[in-house]
């Protein structure tokens, strides 16, 4: 056998000679270089999983800063300021945002009221003053106190006719009525608050879109401008509203009232309603009618809030707003001139109410919650 390394030698050099170089093969270097590629595939592999973990999130994130708010278009000062002046804000040449207002749009959680079931119960005034007596319902107490227990009632009692003695029939009036008037104000406050919520996001969820959607129909708002809505969307002063809710049914002894819930003698000329008598044998109007004295209420309420009549109303209870926090009803009963054809006697004789009864002592009242999850959004 021949010797390896003699073997080793001869084709060592024969190697050489042909021009290749040898090197000896070092375990240590050979150890490094795999340690490296395991350290580049492990940093590479932990790169990938955080980048694709992340990815959702940082999408997200990319979404809510450079995409722009489908619903939510805040022009405010510019439009605000054409509010406030009187003027419509120009309707964009959008299918969705051209259309008119309708009337079951605007009046659609009112005709929900229907629905109640025809057992409402009609209380005797007798037994209405006991159960107020019962539940330490005193306006005495309210003026003062400023609060007010959810005592609703949903029907006048017929016998509001027969009580001769006035002040006593004018404060059962104002019993059945405050809770009332608390209680839509106290929606519209909610329903506020969660619209300030939503002007002070920079993106909103698809609840909040579709809520918004609801809002700007209710209150005819066809171009979906947030500072129109917000303009609109606001409470009734109480002393206001008791005092023309006293004068269309002369202290709820009004036909209208006690036979179609009609608080604020509301017309209609299409829908269900009751025909004045004393009107012409022409005139096609006649006297809203509702299920429920509170449907009476919010239909008011949503009448001073979007009709074209009011809009100078709602300017200056908007200047109110921003400028002292609080409204005047004393001083926004002067643009009610056009809810009567009596002008400003109308107006004179609203203030006259308010002053004599000293209603604006309830403008500050707040009606108890009836439920612990109102209570915490109170």
């Amino acid at each position: 056998m021949k010797n390896n390394n003699f073997n080793l030698v001869k084709i060592k050099k024969i190697l050489l000679e042909r021009g290749y170089k040898i090197y000896r093969k070092n375990s240590s270097s050979f150890f490094k270089s795999k340690l490296k590629g395991f350290y580049y595939t492990s940093l590479t592999s932990v790169f990938l999983i955080l980048f694709f973990g992340f990815m959702p999130n940082t999408i997200k994130i990319f979404s809510k800063v450079f995409t722009a708010n489908e619903i939510v278009e805040n022009n405010s000062k510019l439009n605000f300021e054409k509010i406030l002046e009187g003027n419509e804000i120009e309707v964009k040449n959008n299918k969705a945002e051209s259309e008119t207002i309708k009337f079951t749009d605007l009046f659609i959680d009112i005709f929900n009221f229907d629905e109640i079931p025809d057992d409402v119960v009609r209380f005797k005034a007798s037994t209405l003053e006991q159960i107020y007596k019962d539940n330490d319902f005193k306006l005495k107490d309210i003026r003062t106190e400023k609060t007010v227990k959810p005592v609703k009632i949903d029907l006048l009692p017929k016998e509001i006719k027969s009580i001769e003695n006035t002040k006593k029939r004018k404060e059962l009036f104002i019993q059945i009525v405050l809770p009332l008037i608390l209680e839509e104000n106290t929606r519209i406050k909610l329903d506020r608050k969660k619209l300030f919520v939503i002007l002070n996001k920079n993106n909103n969820t698809e609840s909040e879109k579709k809520w918004l959607k609801s809002k700007f129909k209710q209150y005819g708002v066809v171009n979906r401008d947030l500072t129109t809505l917000k303009v609109r969307m606001d409470e009734i002063p109480v002393s206001l509203a008791i005092a023309q809710a006293a004068k269309e049914t002369g202290w709820g002894t009004s036909r209208f009232a006690l036979e179609g819930n009609a608080l604020f003698g509301q017309w209609t000329f299409s829908g269900e309603g009751i025909k004045p008598a004393a009107a012409d044998s022409n005139a096609s109007h006649k006297v809203m009618k509702f299920k429920v004295l509170q449907a009476s209420v919010r239909a008011y309420q949503r009448n001073l809030n979007t009709h074209s009549s009011y809009r100078e109303f709602r300017k200056v209870r908007a200047i109110q707003r921003d400028n002292q926090g609080k409204l005047n009803s004393l001083e926004l009963v002067n643009y009610l001139d056009k809810y009567a054809e009596t002008g400003k006697e109308y107006t004179r004789i609203l203030k006259l109410i308010i002053k004599q009864n000293k209603l604006t002592d309830f403008d500050d009242a707040k009606l108890l919650p009836s439920s612990k999850k109102l209570k915490k959004l109170i």
